[in-house]
């Protein structure tokens, strides 16, 4: 439950609509109790043809005279306790009994003052705003019932209403905050993670854990309000019968908990069942083309079925945890309620007056109690059983959001690996060198990526590496904007350890050009302007026309208005990577970065991105991974990698003489293009 009061402390930000929440909650429970309470005036006016003014000063006389008997009384056991004064044992005991029997009438005599200042009260009212006529009682009795419903119906919404609003806005905060901390993340977070377990923590983990916060919020505070309302009356009635009733509680707490115990077991393996159907759909839906081509559906089909198969049973299983609390609360309940029943019956129906306060010798009423008071005790502990049942389910709820809350805060409690150290400085514009100094890498659980790499590159070479797939080009250059961090080595620009520097100082001077070319559902203005979101349209154009994709986005019915669609479906491969290219132009960054950016596209497309890259590598540091032998014609030096290391650098002509591997591949790369 720790998590699920740390998500609590969230809705304390909105403490002042709290306060008016409870506020409200408290008028609700006073009209709820007072609602029920007009069932006294009306079995009086009905059953014993009476008016409240009759019925109002027969009170008061009766405990007048009450209050008069316990002082005679108490005034005889002073004057017995004065002839108790002599030395012996029989006449100490004498005094202690007598002395115990007077603290009794004080208490009894101080709870009867009480109830005829409050009797007092309501004959005052009575007299002063009840029609003295049965008909118009009646009447204002039901005008006054009515007006109270309408009260506690307008309280009830302002609760909810207020309750709703704290809880929204600290799930707007939460997932803010959840999304911030994400954006923080580094890479092999979210390779760890997955983005479809990050989609469900954002959407069905918040869902949970709202349910849960605005049931705790509103019912767990409204509804025991409202029982408290009813059991304080019954208790002036006759707080001995309403003691029957809660000694029951206790059995209801324990196996209302252990319900609870098993259902955030439960609920946690459900939320961890939707985020695999939330994976399984991310993967269908991205990979379609390659599910029908492959004739897959059925395959796919078939897991999804298994899966939600899997999440129905666990649903199910919540489901029915739920649903045997209300009963068994409700039996436990009814079991109180008929208890008090029964030995409510017994004191109406006795014929003496000890009869009609003790049961099985035991006293349960101070006075004798008239039909009229016992049906209004009964209608109160009724009216506690609503709260009950509405709460009968909180505790489920609460238990499923805090396997929610644990689930978020878990990945908000990570730290990511690669942050920024307090007071660092900020990187200069690059302009001398990148240096690679005797780097080791390795993901987790996975065998050395890179073996005791070093390398150096002067400002504007552009560097080209090759090698067989799994080599380590992709990690190796991954590591210059700080994807990744190296367990041993330095990574050094214009002779600075970019881990001593400001990570998004080091980042912005780095434009990255990708094969898989990642667009956002925008307008190619905003695609174009990602890097630089407050560039000006004569800059956003320039930098189109250098990559050549001007033309086309001009053809376009909306131009650089247009929506490119999801996963950027409305554009070719060729117009995606040209569009991708003018916005690292428009970043202008002195360090470049393409990996494998011409690998899927046509001869046509290729030939137009080459022309684009020949101008724009000019002046920066390029940094180029490629299969391709007309990407390796701009490279002014080549890098051979092999397993982890740099087995030879140099020219595309002396590699060639002098590098078996590069050899190679070359060959293959030129049997494969003339095959095409």
């Amino acid at each position: 439950m720790t998590n699920f009061f740390r998500a609590l402390k969230l809705a304390w930000r909105y403490r002042a609509r709290f306060v008016l929440s409870v506020i409200c909650a408290v008028l609700v429970a006073a009209f709820w109790g007072a609602n029920l309470s007009a069932a006294y005036p009306i079995l009086k006016v009905f059953f014993k043809k009476q008016t409240l003014q009759d019925w109002a000063d027969a009170e008061v006389a009766r405990l007048r005279m009450d209050q008069s008997a316990l002082i005679s009384v108490l005034g005889g056991l002073g004057a017995e306790m004065t002839l108790l004064d002599g030395p012996s044992d029989a006449d100490r005991r004498a005094r202690d009994v007598a002395a115990g029997h007077i603290k009794v009438l004080q208490l009894q005599q101080l709870r009867t003052e009480w109830r005829l200042r409050g009797y007092e009260r309501i004959q005052w009212l009575v007299h002063r705003f009840v029609p003295e006529t049965r008909g118009r009682t009646l009447m204002m009795v039901m005008a006054l019932l009515i007006a109270s419903l309408a009260l506690k119906g307008v309280f009830l919404y302002l609760n909810e209403t207020l309750v709703g609003g704290v809880t929204h806005r600290a799930m707007f905060d939460l997932r803010n905050r959840l999304h911030r901390h994400t954006m923080k993340m580094d890479m092999a977070s979210f390779t760890e993670t997955g983005s479809s377990d990050l989609m469900s923590r954002f959407t069905n983990d918040v869902e949970t854990l709202a349910v849960g916060l605005e049931t705790l919020v509103g019912k767990m505070i409204r509804e025991p309000l409202k029982a408290t309302a009813c059991i304080a009356l019954a208790c002036w009635i006759n707080w001995r019968l309403t003691l029957v009733v809660a000694a029951l509680v206790p059995v209801a707490v324990v196996v209302i908990s252990l319900i609870g115990r098993t259902m955030k077991r439960a609920t946690r393996r459900y939320l961890e069942s939707m985020s695999s159907i939330f994976r399984i759909l991310q993967e269908g839906l991205q990979g379609i083309k390659i599910v029908k081509a492959f004739t897959m559906e059925r395959t796919e089909r078939r897991r999804f079925f298994q899966e939600t198969k899997s999440y129905f049973r666990k649903t199910m299983r919540i489901v029915r945890l739920e649903a045997l609390v209300s009963p068994v609360t409700e039996l436990i309940g009814v079991s109180a309620i008929s208890v008090a029943v029964l030995v409510g019956a017994f004191l109406v129906i006795g014929e003496t007056e000890y009869e009609r306060t003790h049961v099985l010798g035991v006293r349960m009423a101070s006075a004798p109690m008239d039909p009229e008071s016992l049906a209004l005790l009964y209608t109160l502990l009724a009216g506690v059983s609503d709260p009950l049942r509405k709460l009968s389910n909180v505790y489920g709820r609460i238990q499923r959001a805090a396997a929610a809350a644990d689930r978020i805060f878990g990945f908000l409690d990570r730290s990511p690996a690669i942050v920024d150290q307090p007071r660092l400085p900020r990187l200069p514009r690059h302009q001398r060198s990148i240096e690679l100094r005797s780097i080791r890498f390795r993901y987790a659980d996975s065998p050395p990526i890179l073996k005791d790499i070093s390398l150096s590159v002067p400002f504007g070479e552009t560097i080209a590496f090759v090698g067989p797939n799994g080599c380590g080009k992709s990690t190796l250059v991954n590591l210059l904007p700080r994807f990744y961090d190296p367990q041993s080595g330095l990574v050094l620009i214009d002779g600075e350890d970019i881990r001593a520097v400001r990570l998004r100082g080091v980042r912005e001077q780095i434009g990255i050009v990708t094969q898989e070319t990642v667009l956002f559902n925008d307008t190619i203005w905003n695609n174009i302007a990602y890097g630089r979101p407050h560039a000006s349209r004569d800059e956003i154009e320039a930098a189109a026309k250098k990559a050549h994709a001007h033309r086309f986005i001009d053809d376009l019915p909306a131009g650089y208005q247009t929506i490119v669609g999801e996963h950027a479906v409305k554009l070719s491969g060729g117009q995606r990577q040209r569009v991708a290219l003018a916005r690292a132009i428009l970043r202008d960054p002195p360090i470049l970065i393409l990996d494998e950016a011409t690998s899927a596209l046509d001869v046509e497309s290729e030939s137009l991105i080459h022309r684009v890259l020949q101008e724009f590598i000019r002046g920066r540091t390029t940094f180029v991974i490629t299969h391709r032998l007309s990407m390796l014609e701009l490279a002014d030096r080549i890098v051979v990698m092999h397993d982890g290391q740099i087995i030879d650098t140099g020219d595309h002509a002396e590699l060639l003489r002098r590098c078996e591997l590069y050899s190679r591949l070359h060959e293959i790369h030129a049997a494969v293009r003339s095959c095409a």
